[in-house]
């Protein structure tokens, strides 16, 4: 047909398989093994129905002034978006324009190429080390901005804001987005760099850390230059991104903070009592920082235990991709999921 010549046309991004049998253990997509927080329950119950015919509030003020207070910046300086996977994509839409390449790493978020060809933006990938590290070097030459995990996923190593203020600090003019999907189990945020660094972004998420990843909560938090320029090119997509009753509910996740400490505790606890049982099993894998672990097995391959495990209604994460192919992304669950997949894996492996 001579319409489809002009047809945008992309490989679009496989998410993790959404299990429909509530019985299976689902450990293939990060989420939180626990309920939000109770405030979010009691804006769910008492919520004024009256509200959905109006339309949301454009500026999400509630939600951006509760992010802001959290954070110790000012409201200019925090972007909400439907997810963070929202806030990337019009983030990359905003910032990465330049005829050099963006710079991103060659394990890393397996969103970042889609964006960038589906926005027609020239990209490098940059290839970790045998240790799956970033080398620093990597993002010290020209290029038209960079994107990094921190922590990375799917290998779950952390760098330390040094690393990324080297980074900054070289790339004056380019935007370097720091996303931070995973960094409230482990390492340390990149925001405070934000009041030094008018080119820096940081995006976060409510998908993981706060059990909300079926309201799609993302936010950015950046200099006001950054976000004022997010914010234009958001009023000239959809000015009403974000529904009422999201607004509401996230605002109470974030006020509830002895309960937001009291759940990424525990997934970390779990994960470091999960790291020890694996190293026991034989599996190897990069010091996690994040709600995963990405496993190797010595002797097994990644292809056989992921079969097996889903045949088991066990679902974890597995990719057919070059230098990742033999390992699993293990999200960590409770501390009776863990258990029963350990279980599972020892007595497999001791008949395999």
């Amino acid at each position: 047909m001579s319409w489809e010549k002009n047809v945008r046309k992309v490989v679009p991004y496989v998410a993790g398989e959404q299990p429909q049998n509530k019985n299976v253990i689902k450990l293939n997509t990060n989420e939180c093994p626990y309920p939000p927080a109770p405030g979010v329950e009691r804006v769910l119950h008492s919520f004024d129905y009256d509200i959905l015919r109006k339309y949301p509030d454009p500026d999400v003020s509630l939600l951006v002034d509760a992010l802001a207070k959290r954070h110790g910046l000012s409201r200019e300086q925090v972007f909400v978006g439907v997810g963070s996977d929202d806030v990337l994509a019009m983030s990359f839409l905003t910032f990465f324009n330049a005829d050099r390449p963006i710079l991103f790493p060659d394990i890393t978020y397996s969103f970042y190429d889609v964006w960038a060809d589906l926005y027609k933006i020239p990209y490098e990938c940059q290839p970790l080390d045998e240790n799956f590290q970033i080398r620093k070097t990597d993002y010290q030459k020209p290029n038209g901005g960079i994107v990094i995990a921190n922590p990375n996923a799917p290998t779950g190593v952390c760098e330390d804001i040094a690393f990324f203020e080297d980074i900054i600090k070289a790339n004056p003019d380019s935007v370097v987005i720091v996303d931070e999907a995973y960094i409230d189990f482990g390492g340390k945020s990149c925001v405070p760099l934000i009041e030094r660094y008018e080119n820096l972004l940081v995006v976060q998420t409510f998908s993981k850390s706060r059990a909300l990843a079926g309201l799609r909560i993302g936010y950015a938090m950046g200099s006001k230059k950054l976000i004022k320029y997010l914010n234009d090119v958001k009023f000239s997509f959809n000015s009403y991104t974000m529904n009422a009753v999201t607004i509401q509910a996230g605002t109470a996740s974030v006020e509830n903070e002895e309960y937001f400490q009291l759940i990424t505790a525990k997934i970390v606890e779990t994960r470091e009592n999960t790291k020890k049982r694996l190293e026991a099993l034989d599996f190897v894998f990069p010091n996690s920082m994040t709600n995963f672990i990405f496993a190797s097995h010595k002797r097994v391959p990644a292809q056989e235990l992921f079969d097996v495990l889903r045949q088991n209604e066990i679902y974890v994460r597995h990719w057919n991709k070059p230098r990742i192919e033999n390992y699993l992304r293990i999200s960590i669950g409770t501390d009776e999921e863990m258990k029963t997949v350990l279980d599972f894996l020892e007595q497999y492996l001791k008949g395999r």
